[in-house]
């Protein structure tokens, strides 16, 4: 799978993204309650948003006095969170299978990472730079698929095995095919422990109220199977 179908499919779907981000169910009442719950106190910290999006989460930190840095693959998506923050935090176009030179060893006090590690086929040099840029017991969060929803979803055959999948999401407005990597959940948690975290809490998340006057049929399934786990860690 190549990087660039990645890039293309969210170039794609920045604008639609953005617009929609605020309350589309699965991120405004899914997700991101779940992710926001685990993020310790903010106010005067210093948090890296890995994967940024159009900046909602860091519109979130930044109203509760956190300083932002924030990066992601889009060069749209990054283009949007500027315009969404006005000015504060931080935001810049990178490839998070990279490294980030341009930061400091102890810069940030919170990871946080929604979303975005399944385009990552080997996560152990991500998951080496979070812990090199976090301080001293920092707190990395990551929110992702949850790889028993993607085993049933993909009609994977090889449970074990790191693949490329593909999915076109219509939820955005036009179709567009996403892909991304499936993986079992130790290649979940593997990444994690190997590389200097110790996981302090783990999620199979429910909705909030709010997901079931938008979408009734998702909401009763999402509190009957997971679609996302959600996973604090602590740096070592």
């Amino acid at each position: 799978m190549s990087k660039e179908k990645i890039i293309a499919a969210y170039e794609d779907l920045a604008d639609s993204y953005n617009a929609l981000i605020d309350h589309k169910p699965h991120n405004a009442y899914y997700d991101r309650p779940n992710t926001l719950k685990l993020i310790p106190e903010v106010n005067g910290k210093h948090i890296l948003d890995a994967a940024c999006g159009p900046g909602k989460y860091a519109e979130i930190l930044l109203s509760q006095g956190a300083k932002i840095t924030g990066f992601d693959l889009s060069p749209k998506m990054v283009a949007h969170a500027k315009n969404r923050n006005k000015g504060l935090g931080d935001f810049f176009v990178h490839d998070m299978s990279n490294p980030l030179n341009m930061i400091e060893n102890a810069t940030f006090d919170t990871v946080v990472c929604a979303l975005a590690m399944h385009y990552l086929e080997d996560w152990n040099k991500a998951m080496q730079e979070f812990h090199r840029v976090l301080k001293p017991n920092g707190t990395l969060v990551i929110s992702i698929e949850h790889p028993f929803f993607e085993y049933l979803y993909f009609k994977s055959d090889a449970y074990f095995e790191i693949e490329p999948v593909n999915a076109t999401w219509s939820g955005f407005g036009k179709p567009v095919k996403v892909h991304s990597f499936r993986r079992s959940l130790h290649e979940c948690i593997q990444p994690i422990t190997n590389n200097g975290f110790l996981i302090d809490q783990l999620i199979e998340p429910k909705p909030v109220a709010e997901f079931e006057k938008l979408d009734p049929r998702h909401f009763k399934e999402l509190n009957e199977f997971p679609s996302f786990m959600h996973i604090r860690a602590i740096k070592k």
